[in-house]
């Protein structure tokens, strides 16, 4: 059984920097197609950015795409999400989410595997 493990996830100030790393464990033989969804308080769950399995293609929703980037980590079914200039309205947990078909996707439903979630929080 696989498991999604999301760190680095804390409070900050605006304007400031965090990395997010995402892991899985278990049966990781496969390549799954990686990403990040948030959720704040009151929110629905909403797509923050996706990566392919092999790294090359990513998509972002518009909101982030110019602050933060998805990479994958050296060790397979790992992800990261770095994000730069970080906004209060960046404020939610962040989860990290796993899809087994080799098709980028960017709804919420069209994943298989989800992590427990990190919480960010950025005060003004």
């Amino acid at each position: 059984q696989v498991q999604l493990r999301e760190s680095g996830g804390g409070l900050v100030q605006a304007g400031d920097s965090l990395r997010l790393s995402c892991a899985a464990s278990g049966r990781t033989s496969i390549e799954y197609e990686m990403a990040w969804f948030r959720q704040a308080p009151g929110r629905e769950r909403e797509f923050v950015a996706v990566i392919s399995w092999s790294g090359v293609g990513a998509v972002y929703a518009d909101s982030v795409k110019t602050r933060f980037t998805i990479s994958r980590g050296i060790v397979k079914n790992t992800v990261n999400l770095q994000m730069n200039n970080l906004k209060p309205e960046d404020t939610a947990v962040y989860h990290c989410a796993a899809k087994i078909l080799p098709k980028m996707a960017t709804v919420a439903d069209d994943f298989d595997l989800w992590g427990q979630g990190t919480q960010v929080t950025v005060s003004s």
